[in-house]
């Protein structure tokens, strides 16, 4: 049974989990937006990371436009049974790209349960 709430609840769900993110890790977050968006146009996703990771990033690294996470509300939703399921899935995949901010790759994410 697919959870409703509106975009305003879910964005909270989302600010919520980037609350999750340790401080130390927060503040060397750089040149990263976070968006909501409904859905991804061709794939079935609840997040996804686009840029260029802090650990890939070498001194030619500048003029560049934003990294962007966007965190997809309507498969969160629809596979949620619940509210609480629903800021569960939030905040493991926020934390989830957030990683890929930070340079670390699905295997790795899978191993420490971020997967």
């Amino acid at each position: 049974m697919a959870v409703t709430m509106s975009n305003e609840e879910f964005e909270e769900l989302v600010s919520e989990a980037l609350d999750l993110i340790p401080r130390q890790f927060a503040r060397a977050m750089d040149n990263v937006v976070v968006l909501v968006e409904a859905h991804h146009p061709t794939r079935s996703l609840y997040g996804l990371y686009h840029g260029i990771a802090l650990t890939s990033r070498t001194s030619n690294y500048s003029w560049t436009l934003p990294d962007t996470i966007t965190i997809y509300r309507d498969p969160i939703l629809a596979h949620a049974s619940d509210v609480e399921a629903a800021r569960e899935q939030v905040a493991t995949t926020v934390i989830h790209e957030v990683a890929h901010h930070f340079g670390i790759d699905d295997d790795r994410l899978d191993e420490l349960g971020w997967g």
